[in-house]
């Protein structure tokens, strides 16, 4: 997959997508959805697959002091529309210029003139635009005026539910990381570098990698069974294990991240690139009143996640 982040200066391999248009925070099903349709008609036309998204999210940019509330990165954004087969993300950088563009301009310079676009795919809630004037009808209008195809995609629903980013985030707000899973098509991760922490894990028994959530919508406090890529390093590889998502209370008052114990490991991960899927919910986060007692529930923990994990 190749990443193109200005619509000014294309290639013209780059050039003639059919592309699905969004911010696709989460690659949820709904997206996968939208990105499917652009998948048909790239076939039909003989045409690469192409996502166009914009980077920072066009909600950061506007609101840059507002709570964090992306589910993934821009990295692990990347990550997952590579592993369903996209072959040119446009990434594009959400600037002064590009969020002042009218939608007609933004149709005939972005889309037209900048990327060449054979068609594009949005979902029924799609705006674009300065003040986010445009919507799908403006779109279809401009694209028979400038020649490119544009299919309208329906909302996707599970169980009665419309499937949103939103919703998603409510869920892992909750520690339901089973519904979110659902309405994702795939786990919830928190992917990352390994940072240095306080090392406590060790004295315990219980050697952790630390990852902050810098960024990220912050799911529900608490221990979590999961299963965790390691995508960098000569540990490279996939493993089972429990996680701590909080301020760890025990030790006073601390900055949220997530820590992450790998069951049956030993090396040294500070630097590597991970990727944690949260599995299952296990218990919200506490305050224990001595040490002894921290490492009787981590046993508890552990026994608990290994147990859910062994049967998936």
């Amino acid at each position: 997959m190749k990443i193109i982040r200005d619509f000014q200066f294309v290639d013209q391999s780059d050039r003639g997508a059919s592309a699905a248009i969004g911010n696709f925070d989460g690659v949820h099903r709904g997206h996968q959805y939208v990105i499917d349709i652009a998948l048909a008609e790239a076939e039909k036309r003989g045409a690469p697959l192409g996502v166009m998204t914009f980077e920072p999210h066009p909600r950061e940019y506007f609101a840059p002091d507002a709570p964090d509330f992306r589910l993934m990165n821009a990295e692990a954004r990347a990550n997952r529309l590579k592993w369903l087969g996209v072959d040119k993300l446009y990434e594009l950088t959400f600037n002064d210029t590009l969020s002042a563009l009218a939608p007609e301009d933004f149709a005939q310079r972005v889309i037209v003139d900048g990327l060449g676009l054979s068609h594009v795919v949005v979902g029924r809630d799609f705006h674009f635009g300065a003040k986010r004037a445009g919507d799908t009808e403006t779109l279809k209008e401009l694209g028979l005026a400038l020649g490119f195809g544009v299919t309208v995609a329906p909302l996707m629903e599970v169980d009665g539910l419309e499937i949103s980013s939103t919703a998603i985030r409510e869920a892992l707000s909750e520690g339901r990381v089973r519904d979110a899973a659902t309405m994702l098509g795939h786990w919830h991760r928190i992917d990352g570098i390994v940072i240095r922490g306080d090392q406590r894990g060790r004295d315990l028994g219980y050697p952790t990698v630390n990852m902050a959530l810098t960024g990220l919508h912050q799911p529900r406090f608490g221990v979590y069974a999961v299963k965790v890529d390691v995508l960098s390093g000569p540990h490279k590889g996939a493993y089972k294990g429990a996680a701590s998502v909080g301020v760890r209370p025990t030790f006073g008052e601390n900055i949220p991240n997530i820590e992450t114990y790998l069951f049956d490991f030993q090396g040294d991960l500070y630097g590597a690139h991970l990727s944690v899927a949260l599995v299952d919910y296990l218990r919200p986060e506490e305050r224990f009143d001595s040490l002894d007692a921290l490492i009787t529930q981590m046993d508890a923990d552990c026994a608990e996640a290994r147990a859910i994990l062994d049967t998936l």
